[in-house]
């Protein structure tokens, strides 16, 4: 068995296209294995570094086996005619390399045809590989690619640099963006000295780790988590504040890091910790200090990517803390400089900024989430009657004026915390009690939460309602202009507006309608300029409907981990409230495996199969939703019936008050009347009046399991006994 190692060389990789490159890489390689026959099971390791991704695959096969197939060619009444071979019986003969007088005759189920077995030579992995790779390579998905030779077509992340290909000892002549595949890799760009030579596939790890970088994503963030623990030993009772996307950066940005500590003066401590930590994070890829007591510490911990000694880690400690007393200096005045006005002055200063060209300015924006917000408030206040509503009127007006502020023009990951802290900073100016003060600077604090499923939702119910009503309002002007999230194109990001709102709703959980906060939202465009450049709004609650059902079967199985076909089940029977779709879900989860549920969900496809098939013979009015079931003729239907009258009103109640797991164990009565039923009746009677009557009663029982879900979309493992 042999080994096969891929090594694609480019410039430094933006961090974040790293480890989905690496791993589709992975995957197209063991596909492309397993397909070819060269392997029954792929196994690849992958390996990255900013300025590599490479695989190496183990268990291969030299060649592919070779495969005796049969060949079917033309009629055997045209290949022969009174016992000699046609001219169609020679060419296929002919084509598929065998003699006239080898063909045979297979019958099959359009016919008899003229067939020939044949022996099919296995190609030599090499050569597979190095006209197949190079697909692979040019199929990467890449969010920006990049030419790099002027009239060439080929399209990378950044340009090739080198390749290495190796079938255990033996180069793979394959060919890439005019690049030819060897055996030489590269180290690290400053600790490395000349070129990396594999003599076989399998030393890869090895022999790339000799050249000072460490090829996995794992080793380099053990060895990183291991410099920062060791790093903060030296802080008398302080650790590194633990921040995964910032840690993720960093082991993608390195090949051997290292790490250094840094310090600031604490009079950088009186601004606002999110304002520092900024700066550090966002701006510098610094991690952030903190204390015993979780307080922001004056240091900073930085990763290299080399190793230097004692006199080089002094010289370059020195110029990161000149860098970041300079950043901290900008952000300190431009925290003063924006205490001239508060964010009420700056109100009016939205006009000018525009949110988006079709749909004006900030300003309007804000009126809209305004009035809309205050529409959402009230119909909260029904279930949460402590639920401030002034609080959401004033957060929304001000909610987006920190985008007229220095600090948020210099620092835009800080838009809408800004706003939080200028709001209590400011609030004595602005003649706002303190406790008012501090619901309203939450509330715009956290109006951009979560911005990832991994986020918070915002703290308070006052910032959750503006939450849901900033990303209603971008949402619905975007659907009515036409601007519909495809395939992997979401320019605006809706589909994470439209996430944040289905946790937020949940997580809150706010019972309200999906469709109506949309309805809600376009009509506060009315009167509007926006208004005249729509062009889907026919199409509009169609299109809202289908997304937000998509993004709530997204939350439902990723997020709450709901499996498939529970959440098809579920969303089948209701998608517009979110509380009420993820509660019956959780319901349906924990009864599923149940024998009754297993009975009924098999007694459920039944129902709607018959019903399917009578609506489709013309035997059945299924539009016709006043046909009431008749006086029955049978104790079975009788029985069944009497059991559906009874549990009909039952559970209609227990769904609306959300006691979807009693109104499961309910409906699991109906199991041994339905199955009588099954048993002893004939649905599909002669005659009509029964027939209709029969079909009528079948209608009302899976109109009741309706109510909570479509249980023919559960799959169900087992019998029923």
């Amino acid at each position: 068995m042999a080994d096969f190692l891929l090594e694609i060389g480019t410039e430094e990789i933006p961090a974040r296209m790293i480890a989905g490159a690496t791993e589709e890489l992975a995957r197209r390689v063991g596909e492309l294995l397993v397909r070819e026959r060269l392997c029954a099971t792929a196994q690849v390791e992958a390996f990255s570094s900013p300025r590599r991704i490479a695989v190496l695959a183990t268990g291969l096969a030299a060649a592919q086996p070779d495969v005796a197939e049969q060949l079917l060619g033309p009629g055997a009444a045209h290949a022969f005619k009174d016992g000699q071979p046609t001219q169609a019986a020679v060419a296929f003969a002919k084509k598929v390399g065998v003699e006239v007088s080898e063909l045979t005759t297979a019958t099959t189920a359009k016919g008899s045809y003229v067939a020939a077995n044949v022996l099919r030579k296995g190609r030599p992995a090499s050569e597979l590989l190095c006209e197949l790779i190079p697909k692979e390579i040019a199929a990467l998905y890449w969010a920006k690619n990049m030419y790099w030779r002027p009239g060439k077509p080929e399209r990378f992340v950044r340009p090739l640099r080198w390749l290495v290909a190796l079938l255990d000892s033996e180069i793979v002549p394959l060919e890439f963006a005019g690049i030819k595949a060897g055996r030489e890799s590269r180290g690290h760009r400053i600790l490395s000295t000349g070129p990396v030579t594999f003599a076989k596939a399998g030393e890869y790890a090895e022999k790339i780790r000799a050249a000072h970088v460490l090829p996995s994503y794992a080793e380099r963030e053990l060895k990183i988590r291991k410099a920062l623990d060791a790093a903060c030993r030296t802080i008398p009772g302080a650790r590194w504040r633990e921040d995964k996307g910032l840690l993720d950066t960093v082991v993608q940005l390195t090949e051997a890091p290292s790490v250094i500590v840094g310090g600031f003066d604490r009079e950088f401590l009186s601004l606002p910790e999110e304002v520092l930590v900024t700066v550090m994070r966002d701006h510098q890829k610094y991690f952030a200090v903190e204390d015993a007591d979780g307080k922001l510490a004056p240091y900073f911990l930085a990763v290299l990517n080399t190793v230097t000694d004692a006199e080089g880690e002094a010289i370059v400690r020195h110029g990161n803390e000149r860098v970041l007393r300079a950043r901290f200096k900008d952000a300190r005045f431009f925290w003063d400089a924006d205490q001239q006005l508060t964010l009420k002055d700056r109100v009016a200063m939205l006009k000018t900024v525009t949110f988006q060209k079709e749909l004006g300015s900030y300003f309007d924006k804000a009126s809209r989430t305004q009035h809309l917000g205050s529409q959402l408030s009230a119909a909260v206040t029904e279930f949460y009657p402590a639920h401030r509503q002034g609080v959401v009127y004033k957060a929304a007006l001000m909610a987006k004026c920190d985008l007229t502020t220095e600090l948020v023009k210099e620092f835009t990951e800080l838009q809408g915390i800004i706003g939080g802290l200028y709001l209590v900073h400011q609030a004595e100016r602005m003649e706002l009690p303190e406790s008012s003060a501090a619901a309203i600077g939450q509330a715009i604090y956290d109006q951009y939460k979560p911005a990832s499923m991994e986020d918070a939702v915002p703290r308070s119910l006052e910032g959750a309602v503006l939450a849901v009503a900033d990303k209603a309002d971008t949402i619905a002007g975007m659907f009515a202009l036409g601007m519909i999230p495809s395939g992997s194109k979401d320019p605006f990001a809706l589909r994470r507006a439209a996430n944040g709102i289905v946790r937020t709703l949940a997580e809150h959980n706010l019972p309200l309608s999906l469709s109506k906060l949309m309805t809600d939202a376009l009509r506060q465009y009315q009167g509007t300029e926006a208004e005249a450049r729509f062009k889907a709004v026919e199409s509009y609650e169609q299109n809202v409907a289908a997304f937000f059902r998509e993004r709530l079967e997204f939350y439902l199985r990723e997020a709450k981990g709901i499996a498939y076909d529970v959440t098809n089940a579920v969303l089948a029977a209701g998608a517009d409230n979110v509380v009420d779709a993820l509660e019956r879900a959780e319901a349906v989860a924990r009864v599923r495996e149940s024998e009754d549920f297993v009975a009924i969900s098999a007694s459920v496809k039944r129902m709607k199969n018959i019903l399917r098939q009578a609506t489709e013979a013309g035997k059945w009015p299924a539009a016709d939703a006043n046909f009431v079931h008749a006086a029955a003729d049978s104790d079975a239907e009788r029985a069944l019936a009497k059991c559906t009258a009874e549990l009909s009103g039952e559970v209609e109640e227990l769904c609306k008050a959300r006691k979807f797991d009693e109104a499961l164990a309910r409906l699991a009565t109906v199991r041994r009347p339905l199955d009588e039923f099954f048993e002893k009746v004939m649905v599909m009677a002669e005659d009509e009046k029964v027939r209709l009557t029969r079909l009528a009663l079948l209608q009302q029982v899976a109109a009741m399991f309706q109510a909570i879900a479509d249980f023919s979309e559960v799959v169900t493992v087992g019998k029923a006994s």
